[in-house]
């Protein structure tokens, strides 16, 4: 982890500080902000590693306290001793960017997206995104049967319907057919453009139990009423194959995919 200099600082600043006479209401304050940070996370039980930015700030503020306490055991020593907490901190915050410096100095935007994301197919929807920008007028709507909902905001084409994330269609839950049904419902009424399927298990996060109505739906409405009109192929986080217009019958090997399916009519 490449935060844990800070961490450990903030560990040094709450016991400490409930040590401390002096700064005690200061860090039971902290404690109690720390508290209901972790507190935010929990709603829907959902903890993906991007909600955790919550509990920065009382994490940050604690290891400010820790630096202030070192600062003090260190006030009636040598001048070399009183410069360790400087030289404590320097390293805390520096370690982090050293350990991630490829990502921050070395990678191209692209790189750094995959390196984050690497079942993500955020460089990828900008390239379906132009496709579609090319193909369509702004008139036009377009549904992503996924959640995908940057390929709305780089096509910058309307959805045909309101579920932009599928998340919660796969859910067991009472109402996870019901929700199906009504995006299947928006769909078919709207007739978009072109649909773009989404096979990657990331945006769908479906589980055994989940209701698979409209998978079965995507596929016959899809075979029905569309033609394929654009593939990707994401076989490594570096290695995307794309093929629009001219999609061939089969590729050499199969990794995660995205077909785009243009209306016959």
């Amino acid at each position: 982890m490449a935060c844990w200099p800070i961490w450990t600082l903030a560990g040094i600043g709450l016991i400490g500080g409930l040590w401390k006479r002096r700064i005690r209401p200061i860090a039971a304050f902290l404690l109690g902000f720390l508290f209901f940070s972790a507190l935010a996370l929990c709603p829907g039980f959902y903890f993906r590693l991007h909600y955790f930015i919550l509990v920065l700030p009382a994490v940050s503020l604690l290891a400010g306290v820790g630096i202030g306490i070192l600062l003090d055991l260190s006030l009636d020593r040598l001048i070399v001793v009183r410069f360790i907490p400087v030289l404590i901190l320097g390293f805390a915050l520096t370690w982090p960017i050293l350990v991630e410096r490829k990502l921050f100095f070395e990678a191209s935007p692209d790189n750094a997206s995959r390196m984050i994301y690497p079942e993500g197919p955020f460089v990828e929807s900008i390239r379906i995104a132009e496709y579609l920008r090319e193909h369509t007028t702004r008139n036009d709507t377009i549904a992503v049967l996924g959640s995908e909902p940057q390929i709305y905001f780089y096509s910058d084409r309307h959805s045909a319907t309101g579920y932009i994330y599928t998340y919660g269609l796969m859910e067991t839950q009472k109402y996870a057919r019901q929700m199906q049904q009504e995006m299947i419902r928006e769909i078919e009424r709207v007739r978009p453009k072109f649909l773009i399927s989404v096979v990657m298990p990331d945006s769908w996060l479906e589980r055994p139990e989940s209701e698979r109505l409209i998978f079965t739906w995507a596929n016959e409405y899809a075979a029905q009423n569309y033609t394929v009109a654009g593939f990707v192929n994401m076989l490594a986080p570096d290695k995307t194959d794309y093929y629009f217009d001219a999609v061939p019958q089969s590729v050499p090997q199969l990794g995660k995919y995205i077909f785009i399916y243009q209306r016959k009519s």
